[in-house]
């Protein structure tokens, strides 16, 4: 099977990170930016980095953009190039993310075709979730007002059986995994009983997952 190859434009401060994951977990990896130094800091994790003052169709080209699986556009301060290039990419072809800084932007970005991300928003609804959700560890949202959710258990919900809690009924919500010392539990009984330290991942909407969470914290 062939390995998929991806490329990030603008390797600053979110496109660098996501480039370097990347290139971490063995993918291969093109980073384009027009800073010669950040380039030249890619090129330790990638030997496919290249410097690049104009972003145009025919320059995309000669990178090789057109042989990519998926591209990253990750110049959300300059408006204009992130959409032209964006619009270049789709037209060879290639799936994109671009990165946007204002809802206009990404309105822009998601007509053209691309899966847009706000990389400063999601960060800043993370940090309130967290200040609000006492027993907060991670989330994803995944539209239409749903989330997967990873909670601390709460004392009062330490000894308390997935039935005791009764959260189908009550809150709509479905655990999907319980993560307890150094095992995952995914196929999680109604029997199961929650210890303190455990994490239990649940998915549904955002209103009853901060319901829950209230009552028990």
């Amino acid at each position: 099977m062939k390995k998929k190859a991806y490329a990030v434009i603008g390797l600053g401060r979110f496109g660098m990170p996501l480039a370097k994951k990347l290139a971490e977990a063995g993918k291969e990896v093109i980073g384009v930016d027009m800073d010669e130094e950040r380039v030249k800091e890619f090129r330790e994790f990638s030997e496919y980095a290249f410097v690049a003052k104009k972003l145009s169709k025919e320059v995309l080209i000669e990178i090789g953009i057109q042989n990519c699986d998926l591209v990253a556009v990750c110049i959300g301060s300059k408006v204009e190039t992130s959409i032209l290039v964006t619009l270049n990419v789709l037209n060879l072809g290639v799936p994109v993310i671009s990165k946007a800084t204002s809802m206009e932007q990404g309105e822009v970005l998601a007509k053209l075709g691309a899966t847009v991300v706000y990389p400063e928003r999601d960060m800043a609804l993370r940090l309130a979730k967290s200040i609000l959700r006492k027993n907060l560890i991670d989330y994803l949202p995944i539209g239409k007002n749903m989330e997967i959710t990873e909670i601390e258990v709460a004392d009062r919900m330490a000894g308390k059986t997935i039935v005791d809690l009764d959260l189908r009924r009550r809150y709509s919500l479905n655990v999907i995994a319980i993560h307890h010392a150094e095992q995952i539990e995914t196929d999680v009984r109604p029997d199961c009983r929650l210890c303190q330290g455990d994490t239990i991942t649940v998915i549904g909407k955002e209103e009853n997952v901060t319901r829950f969470v209230d009552d028990y914290s």
